[in-house]
């Protein structure tokens, strides 16, 4: 269920954004069943990691609420307006702040960008998935020969 969408117009103010998103979508929350926040991204937030994470753990906690991560990464540092934020971070720590973001908050991390898929919480566990089931497969396959060989 979506319902709200906030944007940090010439910013990255992602405390602001979090905070109006937890009291516009959960001050009554028997009325709200939202289980998670997506937040788009082009870059690291106005405030420190740590500051957020702390935040978010709290938030998550209280609310059985998942908070998931898609950063785009640009090329340049200045946005489409001209505007610069106002902390600076190469995309792998704007990536690190994020992972770490989202470990807390029990989401899922996506990176991409205009040469494709970076990482993604989501291809890792779809490979994990078919590491297995390639596994499986290759251990029936002995077996059948193994019972093969018996008869």
């Amino acid at each position: 269920r979506w319902l709200l969408s906030l944007q940090c117009r010439g910013s990255r103010n992602l405390m602001s954004a979090l905070r109006r998103a937890v009291e516009v979508d959960f001050k009554d929350k028997d009325k709200h069943r939202s289980q998670g926040l997506y937040l788009l991204t082009t870059g690291i937030p106005d405030q420190e990691t740590h500051a957020i994470s702390a935040y978010v753990a709290e938030v998550c906690r209280g609310f059985d609420l998942q908070l998931h991560v898609c950063l785009f990464s640009v090329m340049e540092d200045v946005d489409s307006n001209g505007i610069i934020s106002g902390r600076y971070a190469n995309p792998t720590e704007t990536a690190t702040a994020f992972k770490e973001i989202v470990e807390v908050a029990n989401g899922r991390f996506h990176w991409f960008g205009e040469a494709g898929i970076f990482e993604s919480d989501d291809i890792i566990v779809i490979m994990s998935e078919m590491e297995k089931a390639n596994d499986y497969s290759q251990k029936c396959a002995f077996l059948v020969e193994s019972l093969k060989q018996r008869s």
